[in-house]
């Protein structure tokens, strides 16, 4: 009798452990119990969130900052929803600065056959007149 008590018990800590929270609605103490959110970022999602609740998974990973595509997957997977729903990973969105380095990047090595160019040896500067 006592064993299925505590093992009740202890199925109900184990599934508020995983309940889902949301960061449209989550207090700063609900987000922190989200694996792999600490004060800092907590901090920034509520910050962002004043501008207006977040539409999307990738309107949160637009506006605050250290969370990325794959963070947003291990947040998600941790129990992080956005609007009700978990990061599903095909709307990652494209950060301006990153895929412009990126794209960059594989066109060079898709333009080239692969090998780097050689780099021009500098002048050598001799103290010695030419003779």
């Amino acid at each position: 009798m006592i064993r299925n008590l505590i093992a009740t018990l202890l199925a109900a800590f184990a599934l508020n452990a995983f309940a889902a929270v949301d960061a449209n609605q989550a207090s700063r103490a609900d987000l922190e119990t989200v694996k792999g959110i600490g004060p800092g970022l907590s901090a920034k999602i509520l910050e962002a969130r004043k501008a207006g609740a977040f539409k999307s998974w990738s309107d949160l990973v637009d506006r605050v900052g250290g969370i990325g595509p794959g963070n947003a997957g291990r947040l998600s997977q941790g129990g992080l929803t956005v609007a009700g729903s978990a990061y599903d990973g095909a709307t990652a969105p494209a950060k301006t600065a990153r895929s412009g380095k990126a794209s960059s990047k594989a066109g060079d090595a898709a333009a080239g056959d692969g090998v780097k160019p050689a780099r021009a040896k500098k002048a050598e500067k001799t103290d010695k007149p030419a003779a």
